[in-house]
């Protein structure tokens, strides 16, 4: 019996950009029906082939092949045609228009406007699609629906090979898991799938196959199933880790931030967008801040920031001899001048200046501050001798502090950032997804780093989709559910399904209410709980 060709195979793809070879005789076999996952740390390579599978770039050197074809995708209208389709990490979806008018907008010619048209989208939405209605306005979606939403329309365009770019990065677990059993339904129906994952146990659980590639080129391909997480992350970064080390708790008594009976109202309404929060940071504390997106994390950690003047409640940082700071009507530079950290959840558009040199990046919030300044005046000499120091502490991997921030990875952008905010010694450091889209090694070293600012005396609240990333810093974790402070958890007891189903609201119209029984690791209901000054109910 004739064995089948390939679903995807890619021989010797080479891709050179000016100063960089991107990728280097990369080898990628993937069976038909399979899921093949594809991993390596940020800069690795693995965006730079997946966008020329996609046809949104050209190889300099090697071949493409689709089910035993060799073929030239000259871009992503000729991926399309040859079954290929991608959904990238960022959703690419009009929120004015309907789930229907997504999937059709620039697909009309191939199933028209009519009854086949409808068929179509109606027999795919039925079987991977989203839960809601066609003509339902894509605002009007979680972010589960619009993923789907994403999958039906490269579907309906007669995609066969569906590339997944971190898939899973901002779903909770139980989103996780139906992605998971759409993937392998779809799989059954012979389709196959690339996907592109930081998440190592995930790739473990859903994938075929692996490959590795690392620094460009191809490592390997193996069975998930017969290596560990920790062995697949040692491919990745061609070395071995670092050993996990149990910590004693650093929380201390001392209160830094107090944040009391914060209330912000939606710019365009009345709505509330938070709703009298209240809690406490302690020094040496990390305190996680747990919540489906659009919950209001994100005006949260803005409003705290002074990017949001809130319409009720006070945002305090207490200073190491007890001096209160009210903070709620200055403005953020007057915040971060007061010793706040700040890692903004989009780097691109609160972190950093992508065109200008990783040097003026190191200056960014931190210009009236030694060393880059003396209060008045920059010290440009100064500025470029403490990012060498950053470059080096955070490895952060640039041929010089002079390269624009644009041209590095988004693993090293981070790294750039985490190192700038740790400088000065900050009281409080406000990290908002400070992993999202790194890879296993930067990953590593910005937990490390926390972890060591904590243990100084650091107070960090931390946001994150990422519920291993809340589980493994925090030392209490909130649930935010609908602008509230709904639940409390210990992060040493609590499972990612309990902490998932508190942020859903799952049992609870109100949510967040006792759900497990008696069990310690559930998350308890946080409304008029802990200390009376509204403080995170620490058990240290």
């Amino acid at each position: 019996m004739t064995e089948s060709p390939p679903a995807v195979e890619l021989t010797g793809i080479t891709k050179r950009f000016p100063g960089v070879v991107a990728n280097s005789d990369v080898h990628l076999n993937v069976r038909a029906g399979e899921v093949h996952a594809v991993c390596g740390e940020n800069g690795a390579g693995k965006s730079t082939l997946m966008k020329i599978l996609y046809g949104m770039q050209q190889p300099d050197e090697g071949t493409i092949s689709i089910d035993g074809e060799t073929v030239r995708l000259r871009n992503p209208q000729d991926a399309i045609g040859a079954g290929i389709g991608m959904v990238h990490q960022h959703f690419m979806l009009a929120d004015n228009l309907t789930v229907r008018e997504n999937v059709l907008l620039g697909a009309e010619a191939r199933h028209g406007l009519g009854r086949a048209a409808r068929a179509r989208m109606a027999e795919l939405a039925e079987s991977t699609g989203p839960r809601a209605n066609l003509d339902t306005l894509v605002e009007a979606l979680g972010v589960a629906d619009r993923q789907r939403v994403e999958i039906v329309k490269v579907l309906y365009r007669g995609a066969r090979i569906v590339i997944l770019d971190e898939p899973t990065a901002v779903l909770v677990p139980q989103e996780v898991e139906a992605l998971f059993d759409t993937v392998r339904g779809m799989t059954a129906r012979g389709y196959t799938f690339l996907f592109i994952s930081h998440k190592l146990d995930e790739v473990r659980r859903i994938a075929d196959r692996a490959t590795v590639i690392r620094r460009g080129t191809t490592v390997g391909t193996v069975d998930p199933g017969t290596v560990s997480s920790r062995e697949l992350a040692e491919m990745m970064v061609g070395s071995a880790l670092p050993s996990p080390e149990t910590e004693e708790s650093t929380v201390t008594d001392r209160p830094v931030l107090r944040v009391t009976g914060l209330g912000l109202t939606a710019d365009d309404s009345d709505r509330a967008v938070l709703d009298d929060v209240s809690f406490t940071v302690r020094s040496g504390e990390v305190l996680g801040i747990a919540g489906v997106e659009g919950n209001g994390q994100t005006e949260l950690v803005e409003t705290i920031m002074g990017m949001r003047a809130a319409a009720s409640g006070t945002v305090e940082l207490v200073g190491a001899d007890g001096d209160v700071r009210d903070l709620t009507r200055l403005g953020t530079l007057a915040r971060r001048e007061a010793g706040i950290g700040y890692i903004a959840e989009d780097r691109t558009r609160h972190g950093l200046l992508r065109n200008r040199s990783l040097w003026v990046n190191r200056i960014l919030g931190h210009q009236t501050r030694r060393p880059v300044s003396n209060g008045r005046v920059l010290d440009p000499a100064a500025a470029r001798a403490d990012t060498r120091r950053i470059v080096a502490e955070y490895d952060v991997r640039t041929p010089g502090v002079e390269v624009a921030a644009g041209a590095l990875s988004g693993g090293n952008q981070q790294k750039l950032v985490v190192g700038r905010e740790l400088s000065g010694d900050p009281a409080l450091l406000v990290a908002a997804h400070p992993t999202r889209g790194v890879d296993v090694g930067a990953q590593a070293l910005i937990w490390d780093r926390i972890r060591a600012a904590r243990r100084a005396g650091l107070a960090v609240l931390l946001v994150s989709a990422d519920l291993d990333e809340l589980i493994g810093l925090s030392d209490t974790i909130r649930v935010m559910l609908r602008g509230r402070l709904v639940g409390e958890a210990d992060p040493a007891t609590v499972t990612p399904t309990e902490l998932g189903s508190a942020m859903t609201g799952a049992g609870d119209d109100t949510a967040g209410t006792h759900t497990g029984g008696g069990d310690p690791g559930a998350v308890r209901d946080g409304r008029g709980s802990g200390p009376a000054d509204g403080g995170s109910g620490v058990h240290a």
